[in-house]
């Protein structure tokens, strides 16, 4: 049964003392001005200038990311990628009405920003990472989409035989910023409890092929840790012909044969309640936030570097990051804590890394983006829709997975995340039915 969990790793992605909060942020930050500019390609013999602008965790462990041969492209400083009037409209219409409630917990939220990010004080306020985590969470993105992905597994430099193929899409059910939405209280449907669904199919290799998942997110998610309610997936496995349901408790476990856990899709995709998260500082830092290069499913033989899992060969852009720090509630889970580096103005996830029970760096998980505006690639490619003629989306177009530990990894590609609209109402409640597992279709 748990490889049949495998592909729900891919699913999210076509849809979060010694070691207490220190200033390392600060401590990190580079002074002055860059060595270098908009244009420039730095070559593995240039690397020491990338140094203060990389968090410490990936220069001790930069071998994962940059090798002889590689041609990274200093992108734009500070790049205007402010999400869609829409979302910053609905965030101005509801601005100071969210609240934190008992455990971290969110009340009274229904569209839009949380908590707007220019009114967090991260050094004066302890619930700023909190409120942080809820934007991340309520980030702008397409509220709904169709792509393609491709799943890979790495082992010391050499790709494994293992690999998954597919299709997936998700629809965001609740909460939604556009003005015949919100008429609607934020709803799509009339009494939704869901804020989310989506699915994935496997079409290859052959003996997973109709592999099919569905997953439900719920309102009360958002709730105290007592009631905060846990997602609800259902697999259809073709051999047995036959819907299984997957257990809550798996989320935080590693999928056998993969180095990521559920919750690890997009840096942080659990239930927030279930954490404590505080705020360690800001930091400049570079990251891949507009692909220049084509990855799957346009060109399969893309470089990733000597394990795979790099993307220096691609353009890297100086970006304003938040640093967060995750501790799970729950003493069993694996991690003792995880650090995340959220893009201040998108919200996106940059980089994290999750430490072990040891408090020994385990796992660097990083994201490379692609901005919706940007036609230099393929041309025009991502769709708008009702009420959205701009999107203004920065799409996560690869989740990269490394431990550390092991020198093994994974690499989650869906590059075609153009924003297709899964269909009308219609054809979303078909496609988010339960019913259609069961009929293998």
């Amino acid at each position: 049964m748990r490889r049949f969990l495998l592909p729900a790793l891919a699913f999210g992605c076509a849809l979060a003392a010694a070691h207490a909060p220190t200033a390392r942020a600060a401590e990190d930050s580079a002074t002055g001005a860059p060595p270098f500019k908009t244009g420039d390609v730095v070559t593995f013999d240039k690397l020491e200038s990338l140094k203060p602008y990389l968090p410490k965790e990936v220069w001790a462990n930069r071998d994962f990311f940059f090798f002889e041969g590689m041609t990274m492209e200093i992108g734009p400083f500070q790049a205007d990628y402010a999400p869609a009037p829409v979302y910053a409209e609905a965030t101005q219409k509801f601005a100071g009405q969210p609240k934190l409630g008992p455990d971290g917990s969110l009340e009274n939220y229904t569209a839009g920003q949380p908590f707007p990010m220019d009114q967090i004080d991260c050094k004066g306020d302890p619930d700023a990472g909190t409120k942080i985590i809820w934007n991340f969470h309520y980030r702008w993105g397409p509220t709904s989409g169709m792509s393609s992905f491709y799943y890979s597994y790495w082992d010391r430099g050499e790709e494994l035989p293992l690999y998954y193929e597919g299709t997936g899409g998700g629809v965001q059910l609740s909460r939604r910023p556009e003005p015949a939405m919100l008429a609607e209280g934020g709803d799509m449907f009339r009494g939704e409890t869901r804020k989310n669904a989506g699915g994935a199919e496997v079409t290859a290799p052959f003996d997973a092929r109709g592999i099919m998942l569905l997953t439900y997110r719920y309102k009360e998610s958002d709730k105290p840790l007592a009631q905060a309610r846990n997602d609800d997936t259902w697999v259809y496995v073709p051999t047995l012909r036959r819907v299984r349901r997957i257990s809550t408790a798996q989320r935080t476990d590693a999928i056998s044969g993969t180095d990521f856990t559920l919750d690890d899709l997009f840096s942080f995709n659990g239930i927030v309640p279930q954490y404590e998260w505080k705020c360690l500082g800001e930091q400049e830092i570079l990251a891949p936030m507009n692909t220049k290069v084509k990855g799957y499913p346009y060109v399969k033989d893309q470089n990733f570097g000597p394990y795979g899992l790099s993307f220096a060969n691609d353009r890297w852009d100086l970006r304003k990051a938040v640093v967060v720090r995750m501790d799970p509630r729950n003493q069993d889970h694996p991690y003792a804590h995880k650090d995340i580096y959220i893009d201040k103005e998108t919200l996106q996830p940059l980089y994290s890394f999750a430490y072990d029970q040891k408090q020994e760096l385990w796992k660097i998980l990083y994201h490379n983006h692609r901005w919706s505006g940007d036609d230099s690639l393929t041309g025009a490619w991502y769709e708008p829709w009702e009420e959205v003629a701009e999107p203004r989306v920065s799409v996560v177009v690869c989740d990269t997975i490394i431990n550390v530990q092991t020198g093994t990894g994974n690499r989650i590609e869906f590059w075609d995340a153009s924003g297709k609209r899964v269909g009308n109402k219609a054809h979303i409640r078909r496609y988010i039915d339960v019913g259609r597992l069961t009929r293998g279709r």
